[in-house]
């Protein structure tokens, strides 16, 4: 049999100008390429004149290179015709046709044998087509925004025809492949692969040293909250109770890790939230944290917190859970999947603030198994997931061979 040789296919992918951008896909995808020939092609949407539009909105489609070297993989910034408005409907089209030299180079000059899609759509949609123009297998990985996409029709139908023409369809989720297949996705293609946790990376550090290390002072109880600041991720929501919160625990310390991402920036509404509810005190905006250095303000808090309205798998659970952290989180997409016991934290349903206060207050004073909580995390770490993925890009090439001798 041909060994695999994949071409990882995401517009989401870290850069220069965005180096928070997909770090969670090129986490798994890079440790399969330990072990497969891989490279990444990430198309960067472009039209005339879009450099203009930074002047006023300075992070507009940061610029990418046309080619860079990340932990020694290739990693390609193609440019692709992504007009505004209504006609953003054709960015599948257009993606892969601004990628189709490139990849076709890749095929034949370099052995490049499989379309690895990260997004149904415009990823999968587009990598569908380029592996029907050039006769390459392609697989998709699920990964959330299929939920919203779903919502608008001409989206949902070349979502659906993206998972119809993929050759295999891997989801972060079991939610999120119930969801897919309830619009009329085949059952059968989808496989399930959750991601997982580097336990080396993610550890629990002394509580006292990580405290000192972010100057905390005093002993009252500290949540956190880590991802892109956005309306979805629902910083918002927790700093909304925490008025309620401090009457309990007047030392409580809310600490938010995070910073603009493509779907927005809402820095400066949550500083404003926090100024007008007079919290300037008892919320600590760190920025962005390096992953090599998220242990440190995971391990200085007690309680993990994500108060969001969609998720295919926050994959942020199982980092904080390997420091030692129970989770409170809101019973969307793969949520419930992760924290998937009441001894690792509590799941309350979306959009109902009592119940998340009421949540937010328990597990403070809960006496929780950190111990057994860690041990969980280190259940779900990479190894197994690499494997289960290697063998499937497998199947996926003996098949095509089977069926195209």
């Amino acid at each position: 049999m041909t060994r695999p040789a994949l071409i990882v296919f995401s517009t989401l992918f870290p850069h220069g100008g965005a180096p928070g951008a997909g770090l969670f896909i090129r986490e798994r995808m890079f440790r399969v390429g330990r072990e497969l020939p891989l490279v990444v092609v990430s198309p960067r949407p472009w039209f005339p004149g879009q450099g203009l539009i930074r002047r006023f909105r300075p992070r507009f489609r940061p610029p990418a290179p046309h080619e860079e070297i990340q932990q020694g993989v290739r990693v390609y910034f193609p440019r692709f015709l992504a007009l505004p408005g209504v006609l953003r409907r054709l960015d599948g089209f257009f993606m892969a046709l601004g990628s189709y030299r490139l990849v076709r180079r890749l095929q034949r000059e370099e052995g490049f044998n499989l379309i690895d899609a990260h997004f149904a759509y415009p990823d999968g949609y587009a990598a569908t087509r380029l592996g029907r123009w050039l006769k390459l297998p392609v697989t998709i990985t699920l990964r959330g925004t299929e939920v919203p996409h779903a919502r608008r029709p001409a989206l949902r139908r070349r979502l659906l025809a993206a998972l119809r023409d993929a050759d295999r369809v891997f989801s972060v989720s079991a939610a999120l492949k119930e969801h897919v297949v309830a619009l009329g996705a085949t059952e059968e293609k989808i496989e399930v692969v959750g991601n997982g946790v580097d336990p080396e990376k993610f550890r629990p550090v002394p509580k006292q040293e990580a405290r000192e290390r972010l100057g905390l002072e005093g002993e009252g109880p500290v949540l956190i909250t880590v991802g892109g600041l956005v309306e979805r991720k629902g910083f918002h929501r927790v700093i909304e109770l925490l008025p309620r919160l401090l009457r309990r625990h007047p030392e409580l310390v809310y600490l938010v890790v995070g910073g603009p991402s493509p779907e927005g920036d809402w820095s400066q509404r949550l500083r404003q939230q926090v100024s007008s509810l007079g919290l300037e005190e008892r919320v600590r905006f760190l920025g962005p944290v390096a992953p090599r250095e998220l242990r440190f303000p995971l391990s200085a808090a007690d309680l993990f917190v994500l108060a969001t309205s969609n998720e295919g798998w926050a994959n942020v659970f199982l980092e904080a859970m390997a420091c030692g952290l129970p989770v409170v989180t809101t019973d969307v997409g793969g949520n419930r999947e992760v924290v998937c016991s009441d001894t690792l934290g509590i799941v309350v349903p979306f959009g109902e603030l009592e119940p998340l206060a009421d949540a937010l207050l328990e597990a403070l004073e809960r006496e929780w198994d950190r111990e057994a909580i860690i041990a969980h995390a280190r259940a779900n770490s990479w190894d197994g997931r690499v494997r289960t993925l290697v063998a499937a890009f497998e199947r996926v090439i003996r098949e095509r061979e089977r069926r195209e001798p």
